[in-house]
């Protein structure tokens, strides 16, 4: 969970550094290709938060015989994260 928080902060800085480019009016792909590095660093997050799901929150439902709804759960969450 800590190593979480700290991606998710380095996040927050590094949108912090895309605003100060914006309001500098830096190069437009300059602050493209920072974009897209925050896209990609959450991106990971994501993965991670999913793996984390998968081998926690689904296995704690099959062993309680609830993992017909923690499915269902996890499509609905996947459906608004996927474009």
């Amino acid at each position: 969970m800590r190593q979480l928080v700290n991606r998710l902060s380095r996040i927050e800085g590094h949108i912090r550094g895309i605003k100060t480019m914006v309001q500098e009016h830096r190069p437009c792909p300059d602050v493209l290709v920072q974009v897209a590095a925050v896209r990609g660093a959450l991106d990971r997050v994501a993965r991670i938060i999913l793996d984390e799901h998968l081998t926690e929150c689904i296995a704690r439902a099959a062993k309680a015989g609830q993992i017909e709804q923690e499915i269902e759960e996890l499509k609905a969450a996947l459906d608004r994260f996927l474009p």
